[in-house]
């Protein structure tokens, strides 16, 4: 279709225009690789990019102390970028080295990439804007840029407070190893915080006037491994124990902290599960005579797809100049599938197919674009763009920025982070969200028809947030400090 070409065009040439500003802000984000609710200064450098363009910037919103929203231009139809910009703990790594090497042993790390998707959805929204200014467009393009993905759910936080209810498309991506447009869905979740204090004591002398929270911590963890067999299969339940109440023997521990992921394919089959670890709580605090205390930090909902607007997405996908790659680029590569396990491997070629496969061996840089799925699949894991997606049309894609079977949340997803071959799958996504956008806002009827599309989806149902109207997001702890873009 020549609109498309010419929408292409006009994109290809404003994100190629200013790719040093977007690659300078990814790998700026890299290198603060801030936490959930604590990414600062990477929330202010987009802010501050976003200010240069010509945004009119929010910052603060729905309580967020990182959340905020870049708006250009005005009326309908709105048109939303989601950004992503935090990292993970424990995932340090030098960029650029294909061994394990930490930056600070312990120290955090982008290893989902999430630099990357933040400086992506801005070019996305940059062009978008920059063709509004050039064609004389009427509309209103935002980048909401939203905190904590990881576990925290800055985006239910904003869906639960309105901020979608204007907008009438949506558009994300996310690193990937492959060039894909998704057609999933995603498990919702709940994240909760489960504390227990008891009695300290000297444990040889008066061990029977202690009473153990660690004891209490360790007796929910098994009751909830008891409960695993009486739960539907696609559900999944994690824990992590993040305060065992001391270091010594001899003490009783008056105090111990435990942080569950409730998981399964639909919010209304996470509650009653989440019920049931409450009761386990309940009643290891009632065998070990402690007290027992909870608090919700996270929680997302199933993400709900939306075929109209994927296969716009999938359409200008395909008429994208896929990157070019030099030797470095690939030798690179090449480095970083060697250090991947064999099983890993095996598990990345059954998800692509037997000759993909066997193509991204030999050169693990995917020169292609995956085919548009025919089916809904449900991706194991979760996302806070679920929350989106229930309340507007929503649509998203994956482009290769990590060589074949690299593991989100891996120190190697984290060395890759600054590559040549990431910018470019970064710029790539881009211009495929742009390109949507613009295809959207020029024609009414492709929105309307993606509206009729999640109404049909969501069958009579409506959005609730995961999580209570009480609960609220938590402050951040670091200071804000001068950044430049």
């Amino acid at each position: 279709m020549k609109e498309n070409k010419d929408i292409v065009q006009a994109v290809t040439e404003a994100i190629e225009g200013k790719r040093d500003l977007f690659i300078q802000v990814s790998d700026q984000i890299w290198g603060y690789a801030e936490t959930r609710f604590e990414e600062v200064r990477s929330a202010e450098l987009l802010c501050r990019a976003l200010e240069q363009e010509g945004f009119h910037v929010e910052r603060r919103v729905a309580e967020l102390d990182t959340g905020f929203i870049g708006s250009y231009g005005s009326g309908s139809p709105v048109i939303a970028i989601l950004g992503e910009f935090d990292a993970l703990a424990s995932l340090s790594q030098e960029a650029g080295k294909a061994s394990f090497a930490p930056v600070m042993p312990g120290a955090n790390g982008h290893g989902c990439g999430h630099n990357l998707l933040g400086a992506g959805s801005l070019a996305a929204a940059v062009a978008v804007k920059d063709y509004f200014v050039k064609q004389g467009i009427t509309g209103t393009i935002r980048y909401y840029g939203c905190p904590a993905e990881e576990s925290g759910s800055g985006k239910a936080y904003m869906a639960r407070a309105g901020l979608f209810e204007d907008v009438d498309a949506a558009f994300c991506w996310h690193p990937a190893t492959t060039n894909v447009v998704m057609h999933m869905s995603s498990l919702a979740n709940l994240h909760v915080h489960f504390k227990f204090a008891g009695k300290s004591a000297h444990a040889a002398a008066a061990p029977h006037l202690g009473r153990s929270a660690l004891d209490a911590v360790e007796l929910m963890n098994v009751g909830v491994n008891y409960l695993r067999e009486h739960m539907i299969s696609e559900a999944r339940i994690h824990y992590a124990v993040t305060n065992t109440g001391g270091f010594a023997p001899n003490v009783v521990q008056a105090e111990a902290e435990v942080n569950y992921l409730i998981r399964a394919p639909k919010a209304f089959q996470v509650h009653p599960l989440f019920e049931r670890v409450l009761d386990v709580a309940r009643g290891a605090a009632l065998m070990t005579g402690t007290k027992m205390s909870y608090h919700y930090e996270g929680g997302a909902s199933n993400l709900i797809p939306n075929a109209t607007l994927e296969g716009k997405m999938h359409e200008f996908l395909q008429e994208l100049d896929l990157p070019l790659y030099t030797d470095e680029e690939i030798s690179f590569a090449k480095a970083i599938l060697d250090t991947i396990p064999a099983d890993d491997r095996q598990a990345a070629a059954a998800q692509v197919g037997k000759d993909a496969a066997a193509m991204l061996m030999e050169m693990p840089l995917a020169g292609f674009v995956a085919p548009l799925m025919d089916r809904m699949i449900v991706m194991p894991g979760s996302t806070d763009v679920g929350d989106v997606s229930w309340n507007v049309p929503t649509a998203q894609c994956g482009t290769a920025t990590w060589a074949f079977a690299t593991q989100a949340h891996s120190w190697q997803a984290v060395a890759q982070g600054k590559s040549g071959y990431a910018h470019k799958g970064m710029l790539l996504a881009g211009k495929a969200m742009a390109c949507t956008a613009i295809a959207a806002v020029l024609d009414p009827s492709l929105i309307a028809k993606a509206k009729v599309e999640l109404l049909e989806r969501l069958g009579g149902e409506t959005y609730v947030a995961p999580f209570p109207a009480e609960v609220k997001p938590p402050a951040s702890q670091s200071q804000p400090s001068v950044v430049t873009v």
